[in-house]
């Protein structure tokens, strides 16, 4: 063979490997290429070989959601609370007299509220009402009414209030146990006076804590704060308004919104609606709420805690101590013990195992899984109120309308820090005749036209009947004497 067959022979072969090369890589090509997905040539100048997408099949796409059912359920229920109070000035300083005292100032407020039965119950937020003179209620069909506070709960900034008259649309209470965070949510109130307005949006976090409600032991408040947390738009004036789901029943009720300027930016916050049950039930049918506590101090669980304690989750609520004759002491429970669930109910922090306590009284029985060195285990526990009692012996408290006070015996821690023999403590007030001549919540009365008073049915019998003007006689928790003059 020449040496130019030779040659010629081996470019044949290099031709071959060339070829059978280019369709071993096609068919490679071939089986990675993404299935939908199909192969163009372009134009010599171009990418030789790209990928686009096969149109999308609309026919499968979900419908986006309809609030109109929901909406029109509820906006008829969901009121425009106003207010007016009378608020006294501080003192002003004049060069030439001195401090000169000023005269009362009219504030009027504004907010929501929620029908909750066809005769006129209406639940509100305690801030939209506290210390009101004067409360009325406009409907979205324009009617309006004049409102008498029933009771006001400030642990949960929860109000009741009620209107006379009959066959009023009402919205119907769901079980907030069963909000899931990401479903939807409407918000149903009159904010910035703009009455009647829905918005929309989802739930975005549960059993939230926003250090809101203030703590003062002085008043009997200790509060509860287990939020609902969505981002549907609220604004001033929505506060005691509905939060409904898209069947239009009320999951909560609009308290705060989370804001640098005072407006809404994203973040609001709902009273539970099994908390919001709770309390109205109790303002109803005793005028105050009979509060069960569980008799422990608690903490949430971190990493740092559960590395230090040796706790083998970081779920849960941790138990610090246990109060002596509380309910947890009496059911075994123990310092270090780790609280998982209240009935069948999970709990993972502090503001869950409040909102679930919260929706039962004093004597009820509940079941507590907890873990205790790692063995879990479950602890029937009959609930106390903060004075030890299970709730079986007639309350010391007496509601009096007439002067628009919640009344009780002075303890005697009270009796003993201020030195004083007897008295009766104003619990809470509403806007009733105590409060329009100054009287203060946790103010002490000592003494009516007088004569010493030890029980609330003291005050009651030294009132009943009576014409013209009593003296009232008593004390401050810080120890301040004072005294007033009340018109009958």
């Amino acid at each position: 063979m020449s040496k130019a067959n030779g040659n010629l022979k081996q470019a044949f072969g290099y031709l071959g490997m060339a070829v059978a090369g280019g369709l071993l890589a096609l068919g490679l090509h071939d089986r990675f290429q993404p299935k939908g997905m199909a192969q163009t040539v372009g134009p010599a100048s171009s990418i030789p070989t790209h990928y686009v997408s096969q149109p999308v099949d609309n026919t499968t796409s979900v419908a986006a959601p309809d609030f109109i059912a929901a909406a029109s359920k509820s906006v008829d229920a969901v009121v425009h609370v106003t207010t007016e109070a009378t608020v006294q000035q501080a003192p002003m300083y004049n060069f030439f007299w001195g401090y000169q005292q000023r005269p009362p100032q009219q504030v009027r407020g504004a907010g929501s509220g929620v029908i909750i039965s066809d005769d006129g119950y209406i639940v509100t937020n305690n801030h939209v009402v506290e210390g009101a003179d004067k409360i009325q209620v406009h409907l979205n069909d324009k009617r309006k009414f004049e409102a008498t506070m029933i009771g006001r709960d400030p642990s949960t900034d929860i109000a009741l209030i009620k209107v006379t008259g009959e066959q009023l649309p009402v919205l119907a209470f769901a079980n907030s146990d069963d909000v899931k965070v990401g479903q939807w949510a409407l918000a149903v109130g009159n904010p910035m006076n703009l009455t009647s307005t829905v918005t929309a949006g989802i739930v975005s976090a549960l059993a939230r804590n926003i250090n809101i409600l203030q703590y003062d032991p002085t008043r009997d408040v200790f509060p509860i704060e287990s939020f609902i947390q969505t981002d549907a738009a609220v604004n001033p004036g929505n506060s005691g308004g509905a939060l409904v789901n898209t069947n239009g029943d009320l999951i909560g009720i609009n308290s705060a919104i989370a804001s640098t300027t005072g407006s809404y930016t994203g973040y609001s916050f709902a009273v539970p609606s099994n908390i919001v049950s709770k309390v109205t039930h109790d303002l109803m049918e005793f005028g105050h709420v009979r509060r069960a506590y569980l008799g422990v101090t608690i903490s949430d669980i971190d990493q740092d805690m559960a590395k230090n304690l040796d706790l083998k989750r970081l779920n849960g609520v941790y138990v610090k101590d246990v109060v002596p004759n509380g309910a947890a002491k009496k059911a075994g429970m123990q310092g270090g013990d780790v609280i998982v669930k209240v009935g069948t109910i999970p709990v993972n922090n502090v503001p869950e195992l409040q909102g679930q306590i919260s929706k039962f009284s004093p004597g009820d029985k509940v079941a507590i899984t907890l873990l205790r060195k790692g063995n879990e285990m479950v602890k029937e526990l009959t609930l106390l109120d903060r004075g030890g009692e299970d709730g079986s012996a007639p309350s010391a408290e007496l509601t009096m309308p007439s002067l628009g006070a919640d009344l009780a015996p002075a303890t005697a821690d009270e009796l003993g820090a201020l030195r004083i023999e007897g008295g009766v403590k104003v619990v809470r007030l509403s806007g009733g005749k105590l409060r329009s001549i100054g009287i203060k919540e946790g103010f002490i009365i000592t003494k009516v036209d007088q004569q010493q008073v030890k029980a609330p049915k003291d005050i009651e019998r030294a009132i009943n009947n009576k014409q013209g003007g009593i003296l009232i006689e008593g004390v401050y928790p810080n120890g301040k004497k004072a005294y007033y003059g009340l018109g009958m």
